[in-house]
């Protein structure tokens, strides 16, 4: 399963895209989305780095 970006909680920030080990944070109109194809939960990293990156809580989350 994918992460998603709740975009309601999202500050803009950007921390998400340049963390992302798989390039599948991007800004797409004025939000930023998580592709799930490309996701890959960063199982090689045993944390999300979008979730650890992001400074406001609960805002990457499991899809």
């Amino acid at each position: 399963m994918a992460f998603k970006i709740v975009t309601s909680q999202c500050s803009q920030c950007g921390a998400c895209e340049f963390v992302c080990p798989s390039g599948a944070v991007a800004l797409k109109g004025e939000n930023y989305v998580i592709d799930p194809r490309i996701c890959t939960e960063c199982d090689e990293f045993g944390t999300q780095q979008c979730a650890a990156a992001c400074p406001m809580k609960e805002t990457c989350v499991p899809a």
